[in-house]
């Protein structure tokens, strides 16, 4: 892949986004970065910013996995190499056209920027367009992905993973932050926020954020009186949550929750807890004005030095930084 000169923020060069289309596309992977954008040509004042192309193997117009019907601008045959050539997903990505594999494998190279959403980042491993690169897709095909083309990298936890002018995203939505940040990369951060702004999301989630909330990443048990401790935890994320607390709320012994815990939940109460902490500590950064001593103790954190110490083992950054960088409209300090 090229590695073309890194263009100066908030300078609109005319970046050609050339979007791939086949039958059995999902359509919000196509319409939600198309849409993030569009905008942002709005949002810098310059309609050239970029120049947005959609094409499929012979012209044609396509059949989305939902039903819609997408057309194309143009054949791929007849395209020039973008700036970035984006190839989103959808259930078209099991058994896709080899004619599409071959293009992509042909001609993929030339593109300044390659991105991939969700099952997207299928096509381009069956391009060996991901060998030996890091990684990601929808957390439910992460296994296939690695199994079945074991040279590329996989992470299935974040939402986005960017490997030099590689980029892949997670599932439908997550293609909206990777488009995001994309265009605060190439106009620079207002014009992003912007954007984020017109399409009611935050400009918050950074790419290694998990695919996961707590709730969806463990399972829910399947019988009370494990399932209201789970939601008990939710509500109350400040309480004493140790091993010995939950299982006396259960009314079981410690050794005896801890194992029916993790047999139902596919996980352990400590981690549930750390999850569900991490997560409402996140919320409390991006949409609200609290300072980070109050956010740790209305966490469970009991310090900041606490909570530092697991933003940065799972996310990579400070609470102060995290929140610079991600945080959304905020509502007054309570």
């Amino acid at each position: 892949m090229t590695e073309p000169t890194t263009e100066p923020a908030g300078r609109a060069t005319g970046r050609t986004l050339l979007v791939v289309l086949f039958d059995g596309v999902q359509s919000l992977d196509v319409t939600g970065p198309v849409e993030v954008f569009e905008g942002a040509r709005r949002a810098c004042g310059d309609r050239s910013a970029y120049r947005i192309r959609t094409a499929s193997l012979d012209g044609s117009p396509v059949r989305t996995s939902s039903g819609l019907t997408l057309v194309p601008d143009a054949g791929l045959a007849g395209e020039p190499a973008p700036h970035t050539l984006l190839v989103p997903g959808g259930e078209g990505t099991r058994r896709p056209d080899p004619r599409l594999v071959d293009w992509l494998r042909d001609r993929a190279p030339a593109a300044g920027r390659l991105v991939s959403v969700c099952t997207g980042a299928l096509l381009l491993a069956e391009a060996g367009l991901l060998d030996g690169r890091r990684a990601t897709t929808h957390w439910a095909v992460c296994d296939h992905l690695a199994g079945t083309y074991p040279k590329v990298r996989v992470e299935p936890d974040p939402i986005f993973v960017r490997d030099g002018r590689l980029s892949t995203s997670a599932g439908v939505t997550a293609g909206i932050d990777l488009a995001l940040a994309l265009v605060e990369e190439d106009l620079g951060r207002e014009v992003a926020l912007t954007v984020a702004r017109h399409l009611v999301v935050f400009l918050r989630r950074p790419g290694n954020q998990s695919q996961f909330s707590a709730q969806l990443a463990a399972q829910t048990a399947r019988r009370e009186p494990l399932r209201s401790v789970q939601h008990w935890v939710t509500q109350h994320p400040e309480a004493d949550l140790c091993v010995e607390s939950l299982a006396a709320r259960a009314g079981l012994s410690p050794r005896h929750f801890a194992r029916a815990f993790q047999a139902e939940t596919g996980t352990t109460p400590g981690r549930y807890v750390e999850r569900v902490r991490l997560e409402h500590a996140r919320r409390l950064l991006e949409d609200t004005a609290d300072g980070v001593t109050k956010i740790s103790r209305a966490c469970g954190y009991g310090t900041t030095e606490a909570m530092r110490r697991a933003f940065v083992k799972a996310l990579g950054v400070a609470p102060a930084e995290y929140r610079r960088r991600f945080r959304g409209p905020v509502r007054p300090a309570r």
